[in-house]
């Protein structure tokens, strides 16, 4: 398996206007010639980083990454109204219309799973493959396992701090809770409460926790978006109906997909992935690729994931537009 590759610059980058309030920020980079390649970040608020564009061969892909609605660059910050699963699916039409391809190879880990399904199960024609890593499909039982009752056991040191912001009597449902301050009038509370949230998230996404990687909390803007989004979607239920994406996996199981799961990831268990893969077809489905690392949690960044997802891009090379 080939490291990330190295470090290289954005060609093109704007603002594309999507509403009459957001304006999506989006990258173009690599081979403008190349197989057209979209990547979508996690969270969802969690927004695109240098080192996104990094899983790409830029010698052989045309990589597009964008901030989602209220994430990064995009403007306005932070911003819930108008702001759902489906939106976001319109935003990557529009994008991928604005930049005239016909089709693209969709990538996405954690969230960025979640919206591939999306995208890809209303919009099959548009894609060439999938590559999705930490598979999140925002069912109340992966919600609740991670914000009220589960990862719990296995943190219970990083969960006291997330718990003890909200009053004993509003516990039973933590994110209601979390809701309710993240989006209020009172900015100290706001604040606070959207430190605790992506602390937490941040202190379980590796197998072994690194507090260098929780400092990213240490910027409130980053951290308002963070969880003020995410807490959106996840009081809404993405606005589908609960297990959706498993069972309609159907409408893509023709595409080729490589899926990447951290067997110790307690952000998104495993399971996920497994009821996903059983719903493509499983091993009678030749088109799928069920990746299971045995010494890894969540995160993109650790290295057997970094590995196995330019692997999963390397291989897709043999798809053309």
């Amino acid at each position: 398996m080939a490291p990330v590759y190295p470090a290289f610059a954005v060609n093109k980058s704007g603002h594309l206007p999507v509403s009459n309030t957001h304006a999506i920020y989006y990258e173009d980079c690599g081979l403008s010639t190349g197989t057209p390649i979209i990547y979508l970040h996690g969270g969802p608020g969690g927004g695109i980083e240098d080192s996104d564009r990094q899983y790409f061969d830029p010698s052989h892909y045309r990589s597009i990454l964008f901030d989602q609605r209220g994430s990064g660059k995009s403007t306005p910050h932070a911003c819930l109204e108008d702001n759902t699963t489906w939106h976001l699916v319109s935003d990557i039409e529009a994008l991928r219309e604005h930049l005239k391809i016909e089709k693209w190879i969709v990538f996405g880990g954690s969230w960025g799973s979640t919206l591939a399904l999306a995208y890809s199960q209303k919009h099959p024609e548009r894609c060439l493959g999938l590559i999705l890593r930490g598979i999140f499909t925002l069912r109340r039982e992966e919600l609740e396992w991670f914000y009220q009752k589960g990862a719990d056991m296995l943190f219970p040191d990083f969960f006291e701090p997330y718990r003890a912001i909200i009053p004993v009597e509003e516990r039973g449902d933590m994110m209601k809770a979390y809701y309710k301050r993240l989006t209020g009038d009172n900015e100290e509370e706001r604040l606070k409460c959207a430190s605790a949230w992506s602390t937490w998230e941040t202190a379980t996404s590796k197998l072994v926790v690194d507090l260098e990687y929780i400092k990213k909390v240490d910027d409130p803007k980053w951290a308002l978006a963070f969880a003020r989004i995410e807490c959106h979607f996840f009081v809404n239920g993405g606005w589908m109906r609960d297990g959706q994406l498993i069972e309609e996996a159907h409408k893509i199981k023709h595409l080729p997909i490589v899926i990447v799961q951290g067997r110790y990831d307690v952000v998104c268990p495993a399971k996920t992935s497994w009821d996903l893969y059983q719903s493509l077809g499983g091993k009678d489905n030749k088109n799928v690729e069920y990746i299971i690392l045995d010494d890894v949690g969540h995160s993109a960044h650790e290295k057997k994931v970094e590995l196995a997802l330019v692997d999963a891009a390397d291989k897709f090379k043999s798809l053309k537009a």
